[in-house]
């Protein structure tokens, strides 16, 4: 149409030669902002100076409302192996050797790689998750759950790094000594007849000792067994070893909480007058002998408590005994025996010059444990005997103790179960006590009448 704006800035306006949005028509150009709409007789948006108006932004759920996403057009993840970036999620199952523990232990034990700071990060982004729940470094796992690891984090130098190996320091011979000792073993428990004169750990001027030669007893397991309680130096017998953290903690509770039962053999000298005891002396270390001997204290000892059932006599000379302790203090047996006195042959240290018997007879100690009886991890118990050391077999011998009556039965294990001799006996018990309170009754019926 001829004569009609174009619609330009300095133009006139359709109507009445006016400029767009009625301004004047000095209007200099690139002053209305460039893709702005001129309104009829006022500027786009409903302002005076010509400036949109502010437009509120639309809710997040309107965007998407107006704009939804398609799932075929979302483009899925990757991997960057050049940044160390997998996105695969670990799963691991929580077994039994690890049941009780904390999540933090458990990374150091299965991936050693971990730190902890990582495992932290994990955590408070939500990333680790036990059983599909968000976890702490510090919550307590159960058998059978399921942990979520987040995706690794790999290092490229740390590939290039060779595979840890377990290095055992040890003698082909040391080998085969330490594995000769094994009396019983299973997937949790290692059980070995000590020596006399073997240390069970290491000390002062004491470089031979069980627990050196525990790599030798690795076997099919992966760490090395573990100590749970100790056997003096110059003391043979049955010591158990736990192959797993699991029996370990089992182990050890049980000790701590005195379920296991030891059975310890000793010569004494003498014959104690009971052949059935119980010795309640309370122990301390005594002072001046740096904590390497013990004495009773009946003031600051700590309560201790062990039994002594008489085996055997020769004559007045000595006795074979069987000890158990129910307590767990240090060099207790051989404290008590010499505190009642009858210290056990071979024990200077406690017994003296008393403690030995001329003739034959050994000067080694005479203190054996024989048997060892303990709650199994996995159900059950174990159980087991350990043969005597060849000193202590030639002094049974010389003293013409009889071998096979030395096992005596625990108290459990005594069968309580009534014969008919003590039914015979109970009846005429009975009887007995019946007849006498029927004889009472008429006495004190004879005496109402009288009165």
């Amino acid at each position: 149409m001829k004569g009609r704006p174009t619609g330009k800035s300095g133009g006139a306006g359709p109507r009445g030669g006016k400029p767009a949005g009625g301004r004047s028509a000095d209007r200099k150009p690139g002053d209305r902002k460039s893709g702005a709409p001129a309104g009829r007789g006022k500027p786009a948006g409903g302002r005076k100076d010509g400036k949109p108006a502010f437009r509120p932004k639309a809710p997040a759920a309107a965007k998407s409302a107006a704009k939804p996403v398609v799932a075929s057009q979302a483009k899925p993840a990757k991997s960057n192996p050049s940044k160390g970036v997998s996105l695969d999620v670990r799963q691991y199952r929580v077994h039994a050797d690890d049941d009780g523990i904390r999540l933090d232990r458990w990374f150091q034990r299965h991936l050693p790689d971990v730190g902890f700071n990582l495992v932290s990060r994990w955590s408070r982004t939500g990333q680790l998750r036990v059983d599909g729940a968000r976890a702490a470094p510090g919550d307590r796992i159960v058998e059978g759950q399921m942990i979520r690891v987040p995706p690794a984090e790999a290092k490229p130098e740390a590939e290039a790094r060779p595979k840890r190996v377990r290095v055992i320091d040890l003698t082909p011979d040391e080998i085969a000594y330490a594995q000769d000792m094994v009396i019983h073993r299973d997937a949790q428990a290692i059980v070995i007849n000590k020596p006399p004169g073997l240390a069970t750990q290491g000390g002062t001027k004491t470089d031979e000792h069980v627990d050196k030669l525990l790599d030798g007893l690795l076997f099919d397991a992966e760490s090395r067994p573990k100590l749970v309680h100790r056997l003096d130096k110059d003391t043979s017998g049955a010591l158990l070893l736990a192959r797993s953290s699991r029996s370990a903690a089992h182990f050890a509770k049980a000790f701590s909480s005195r379920t296991a039962r030891k059975v310890y053999w000793a010569l004494v000298i003498g014959v104690p007058s009971i052949d059935d005891g119980m010795i309640e002396l309370p122990l301390a270390k005594q002072p001046g002998t740096g904590g390497e001997k013990m004495h009773v204290d009946e003031e600051d000892g700590l309560p201790s408590r062990s039994r002594y059932r008489v085996i055997e006599r020769a004559g007045n000379r000595a006795a074979w005994v069987e000890l158990q302790p129910y307590t767990g203090r240090t060099h207790q047996l051989r404290v008590h025996m010499a505190a009642i006195g009858h210290p056990i042959v071979g024990d200077g240290k406690y017994g003296g010059k008393d403690a030995f018997l001329s003739g034959t007879i050994s000067r080694k100690m005479h203190l054996h444990a024989r048997r060892i009886r303990v709650d199994h991890p996995d159900g059950g118990r174990v159980d087991v005997m350990a043969q005597l050391p060849t000193h202590f077999a030639n002094s049974i011998h010389e003293l013409g103790f009889d071998i096979n009556l030395g096992d005596l039965p625990l108290d459990d294990e005594i069968d309580r179960t009534p014969t008919r001799e003590d039914e015979k006996r109970f009846a005429r018990q009975h009887a007995k006590q019946v007849r006498k309170d029927r004889k009472g009754e008429r006495r004190s019926r004879g005496g109402a009448k009288k009165g």
